[in-house]
């Protein structure tokens, strides 16, 4: 009961919070367009319209997504935004801050739709004691993609004679990225499962109600 009442008393604070990042990502977008430029533009831009995404998942598929998830999401798109006009370049530890956050929300993206899928699909199986691996392993895949694509975006950028919207800093930057993301797959796999666990039972429930594996009477097949 007592954390109930604290959550519900948290909950209107967590949107206000959520709802000023937003702006000031908006802020940061605007500020990117009136000064040209491009990689403020083009990553307030992205994280702005991320922004908006818990909107979507609670309105077109009916998923949970509590205040505190959307405040963490919408935390982790504003800090990378706004590392773009400068504390990327000066303060060392934001760039590890960053993805840290970034790890935990795809880590946590990941355990959600593999846990529906899990008790959802017969022949699909993740055991229990293997999501922290599966977490870090998914998280790093994540990140070794976002990696490269920082690599291809800067080499086509010098190509092409524009700024690039995401700046490679060498390789022993690209693993302390990596070591960073696993950290963050790890904070889910030790402390997230449980407060997603809202999630992964509203994504299975949709995964059952439209499901080929299950005749007319709810039965598996």
């Amino acid at each position: 009961m007592q954390v109930a009442a604290v959550g519900s008393l948290l909950a209107p604070l967590q949107r206000a919070l959520s709802r000023l990042l937003q702006a000031a990502v908006a802020a940061l977008f605007a500020y990117g367009v009136a000064t040209a430029n491009a990689p403020v533009a083009v990553n307030a831009g992205l994280a702005l319209a991320v922004t908006f995404l818990p909107g979507v998942l609670r309105r077109d598929l009916g998923l949970p997504l509590d205040p505190g998830l959307t405040l963490l999401l919408t935390a982790a798109v504003f800090l990378h935004a706004l590392g773009m006009v400068g504390p990327y370049e000066t303060v060392p530890w934001w760039d590890h801050m960053t993805h840290t956050l970034s790890a935990v929300v795809v880590a946590s993206a990941g355990y959600v739709v593999t846990r529906a899928v899990d008790e959802h699909a017969p022949g699909f199986d993740v055991p229990e004691e293997a999501y922290p691996a599966y977490l870090v392993g998914f998280t790093l895949a994540a990140g070794l993609v976002w990696e490269l694509a920082e690599l291809a975006i800067h080499a086509g950028s010098d190509r092409l004679g524009v700024d690039a919207v995401l700046v490679p800093y060498g390789l022993e930057d690209a693993l302390w990225d990596l070591a960073f993301d696993a950290l963050g797959a790890l904070i889910v796999a030790a402390f997230g499962r449980r407060r997603l666990r809202p999630l992964v039972d509203a994504l299975r429930e949709r995964l059952d109600a439209r499901s080929p594996f299950r005749t007319e009477d709810g039965a598996d097949d």
